[in-house]
């Protein structure tokens, strides 16, 4: 793809944004860098391009930019439905994202993994699995590592693994991964899609390059996934914490059990596995399925699987105080996500949750407490919408805290020993904190100055 001397508008400074301008900048182009936020309240971000020759259009709308520019490159955090984006339409103007960009500046075949829940756990995973094989191997994607940066120096003998979103899979056009995954998909980022079709359309995206040589990864038990099978160009490989398959990755008699090239071969016990929860299994199953497409052995597999300890700000242990567990689930940031690891703790739980308004529905994320949530503490704006959800369903244990500090000390006082404090919001960040990342390290922080 020639870059050089290309006028490219960049749309979004957020982490994905700066990357992009980055290399494109390196690469010779003259970039035109854009935000509706001024520079004033972007800051510190744009640090990483502090001497680069950039053209800042800072605090505008990105419509009047359109036209001059060769090549549009729009951050997974802009929606599409704005005036910039018809205007491309209308001009014929070349629009993508920062996933397509890398794909179309990189020589290195890619594993691409999506779904509602558990992306980041199983794209690390997978990665471990390949490096434990012996596989070069790059981690990319909305797991933290921006795409563009990965690719540049990564060779045709190095494999790319992706954790990819929605709203990056928006924004592709040619890129096509060897193996993709779609771990599961129900209702999120219904305020950005508009709809569950769209949303689901938007993952199935993930698969729509690949042909004959390329495989997809759908879990089975998830109807919504399983029925994707249908439209998928190239070879399906399922994989099933529930039904023994004739042909995937699933589990039976307590083992996981991979049956991909037509024999049956045991990987490891189930109780072997180290990170927990029944989810947990599920991207165990699809991290198998994927390393298995790729040739590696179960040996292999098993190994990692039994000393990977999952990522931070994923059901994660931070501390026991005075008898009482704190677990930081920050990236559950939508129902199913914190139902999951209200699922996988076996204690007593005070919950934190609340936040930023995805339009979810919160009637079965109340349902899963189950008995076992003995308290709900909220904040953010999603709390009076989760407290009333909660009162309808007879769940009348309601604390409200205006920040995570008041949040946290409510729990510790209301949490017996034997119990276990867990932060799983249920909803976004973006009300309070500048990411699920930092509302973590907060609560983190919060927790460990209870101990003295």
């Amino acid at each position: 793809m020639k870059i050089k001397g290309k006028k490219v508008l960049v749309v979004g400074m957020a982490k994905s944004g700066i990357a992009v301008a980055k290399v494109l900048c390196g690469l010779g182009a003259h970039v035109i860098a854009n935000d509706v936020k001024s520079h004033e309240k972007l800051g510190e971000s744009l640090k990483p391009l502090e001497g680069l020759d950039i053209e800042y259009q800072l605090g505008k709308p990105a419509e009047e930019l359109v036209d001059d520019a060769d090549l549009i490159v729009v951050s997974p955090g802009v929606p599409l439905d704005q005036p910039f984006y018809y205007r491309a339409l209308d001009l014929g103007k070349e629009l993508i994202g920062e996933v397509e960009l890398a794909y179309r500046l990189s020589s290195s075949p890619f594993v691409a993994i999506t779904g509602t829940n558990g992306k980041t756990t199983t794209t690390s995973l997978t990665y471990e699995i390949f490096k434990t094989a012996g596989v070069k191997a790059r981690l990319a994607g909305n797991i933290g590592f921006p795409m563009i940066e990965q690719v540049l120096d990564a060779g045709c003998d190095t494999v790319v693994v992706a954790e990819v979103s929605s709203f990056q899979l928006e924004t592709i056009d040619s890129f096509r991964p060897r193996v993709s995954a779609i771990l599961n998909i129900t209702p999120d980022h219904l305020n950005r899609h508009k709809s569950f079709e769209n949303y689901v359309n938007a993952k199935a995206r993930v698969f729509m390059n690949q042909r004959d040589g390329d495989y997809v990864v759908l879990n089975y038990d998830n109807d919504v996934t399983r029925r994707l099978a249908e439209k998928a160009p190239c070879e399906v490989v399922f994989f099933s914490r529930s039904s023994i398959l004739g042909k995937g990755v699933y589990v039976k008699e307590d083992w996981i059990v991979e049956n991909i090239y037509g024999a049956e071969n045991k990987v490891i016990p189930v109780k072997d596995v180290y990170i927990p929860g029944k989810h947990n299994l599920e991207n165990a199953l699809a991290a198998c399925a994927v390393a298995r497409l790729w040739g590696i052995e179960t040996e292999v597999i098993a190994d990692t699987l039994r000393s990977f300890k999952g990522v931070e700000h994923r059901i994660e242990y931070v501390a026991t105080i005075d008898g009482v567990r704190y677990y930081n689930d920050s990236k559950g940031t939508n129902t199913d996500a914190a139902i999951k690891a209200i699922e996988a703790l076996d204690y007593p739980i005070i919950l934190i949750a609340g936040g930023y308004d995805k339009g979810e529905d919160f009637t079965p994320f109340v349902r899963s407490f189950n008995g076992k949530v003995k308290a709900l503490i909220l904040m953010g704006v999603t709390a009076d919408r989760i407290e009333k959800c909660a009162r309808e369903q007879n769940f009348h244990n309601v604390y409200r805290a205006a920040d995570m500090r008041e949040a946290v000390m409510k729990a510790k006082n209301l949490a017996k020993e034997g119990y276990a404090v867990l932060l799983s919001p249920a909803c976004a960040s973006w009300d309070m904190y500048d990411n699920y990342e930092q509302r973590g390290k907060i609560f983190k922080d919060v927790v460990m100055s209870l101990g003295g």
